[in-house]
């Protein structure tokens, strides 16, 4: 699958193809903070609603294999900053899914005129994660103690992870 797919902005009238992806991580319980019972109806409203932008990751047949949100990570006098989250359906890990997905982050992001980017809440134990922003050049500025209930680890550290663009 390396690089056999495309990445595309949806709207709001088709997050539900993005919605089994966010059903299997939210089920792992390894690297969001979402509730495990969180709707459908209240992930597209916090993915889809104005200031933010989702995008698609999807193979030939229109199966969807990842998806981002970006949008400004405060607003007010922080909206130059752009903050991004991103899901990998399981059956793509390893494809070079989430590393398009972060590529193509960062360019719709300097489009968008943000300065750079930072990610608020990288689970330490998702190391496949935090190596791949580390790849993108973030770096690791601050570290939250315990602050992720991970399923089978219990509490965990986060990360903030920052990059110019």
């Amino acid at each position: 699958m390396e690089r056999d797919f495309l990445i595309r902005e949806i709207g709001p009238d088709e997050f539900e193809r993005v919605w089994p992806i966010f059903r299997e991580v939210l089920a792992r319980g390894e690297s969001y903070n979402y509730p495990a019972e969180l709707s459908m109806t209240r992930a597209r409203a916090m993915w889809t609603t104005s200031p933010y932008r989702t995008f698609i990751a999807e193979v030939d047949a229109g199966e969807a294999v990842g998806c981002y949100k970006l949008g400004p990570n405060q607003p007010g006098r922080g909206d130059h900053v752009a903050n991004a989250s991103y899901m990998v359906a399981e059956a793509a890990w390893g494809k070079g899914v989430g590393g398009a997905l972060c590529e193509h982050s960062l360019v719709q992001a300097r489009k968008a005129g943000f300065v750079a980017m930072q990610f608020n809440y990288v689970v330490s134990s998702n190391t496949a994660a935090v190596h791949l922003w580390l790849k993108h050049g973030f770096d690791i500025v601050g570290r939250v103690p315990g602050a992720f209930r991970h399923a089978s680890l219990g509490l965990v550290d986060v990360y903030v992870m920052h990059r110019m663009l």
